[in-house]
């Protein structure tokens, strides 16, 4: 048995993509079952799905056998996904995955998230399950291209910045595949990747104040052309005196920039910086 083809399910119930919501429906059914069988690692998993649409993937992780939670913001297309007698199978939830509750939902369970996220989704949400004590185990997610680079990057690139260092304390990233406009509607003026990221069992560093390191983390990205004590100076209102101590305890130049360093740099200025 296969789905209903997503721009005939839209012509049907006579639905347009809506630009508010950030709408490029994937019509690679090939690609929707890459994206499960990534998801998935045994029948019954629980997948939560972000941005369901007209269900193509929702469609391809039942068929991998997971338990699936769709959530969909457009009231609409949460019609259109219950009225699917092939997605009976899914729970489908009218909800916006920014506010969602996903504790109360799992109740301290094991799950997993997937989903094609729209832009201005994607960068909150990876940071919210990052920052979950009780996030998913893993996250594939289909995402524009420029945004994998930020999740992927390594010290030192163009694209690394705060989200790339917050991506490396909590999960490890696999860039998986990429596809083409052409396999969505509308097509999108770029490309986009699946990226999947597994939570650390327990992060690489262990910071002694986990509240300063976010702090200097953010600090040291938010004016990316000044150094990083300029930079630390004017985002957090720290002593200059005491930033050029702890980089030099740190055996890190005073002219270094905040994109030089790695997430155990970070985590060892944190430290001095506490210390000092």
């Amino acid at each position: 048995m296969s789905a209903e083809h997503p721009r005939a399910l839209l012509a049907r119930w006579g639905l347009r993509p809506k630009k508010r919501y950030g709408q490029n429906f994937l019509m690679d059914s090939a690609a929707a079952r890459r994206i499960a069988r990534l998801s998935v690692r045994s029948a019954g998993d629980r997948v939560v799905e972000i941005g369901a649409g007209t269900g193509a993937l929702t469609y391809a992780l039942l068929a991998e056998g997971a338990a699936v939670t769709a959530i969909e913001i457009d009231p609409q297309l949460a019609a259109l996904l219950r009225s699917r007698e092939d997605l009976r199978g899914a729970e489908v939830v009218e909800a916006d995955a920014l506010g969602f509750d996903f504790a109360a939902w799992a109740r301290g369970a094991p799950w997993q998230a997937a989903g094609n996220l729209p832009y201005n989704v994607a960068t909150p949400l990876v940071l919210r399950f990052c920052e979950m004590r009780d996030g998913p185990q893993t996250v594939t997610a289909m995402v524009q291209k420029d945004v994998a680079d930020r999740l992927a990057a390594r010290p030192g690139t163009a694209a690394y910045g705060s989200l790339s260092v917050a991506v490396a304390y909590a999960m490890e990233v696999h860039r998986e595949f990429t596809l083409g406009p052409q396999s969505f509607y509308p097509q999108p003026k770029v490309r986009s990747t699946v990226v999947r990221m597994v939570r650390h069992d327990r992060p690489p560093v262990r910071p002694h104040d986990l509240e300063l390191f976010w702090k200097v983390v953010r600090g040291a990205f938010a004016y990316r052309r000044k150094t990083l004590a300029n930079s630390l100076v004017l985002a957090l209102g720290l002593n200059r005196a005491g930033i050029e101590r702890a980089l030099a305890d740190c055996k890190l130049s005073p002219e270094i920039r905040g994109e030089r360093l790695d997430l155990d740099d970070f985590a060892r200025l944190a430290d001095a910086l506490a210390e000092g």
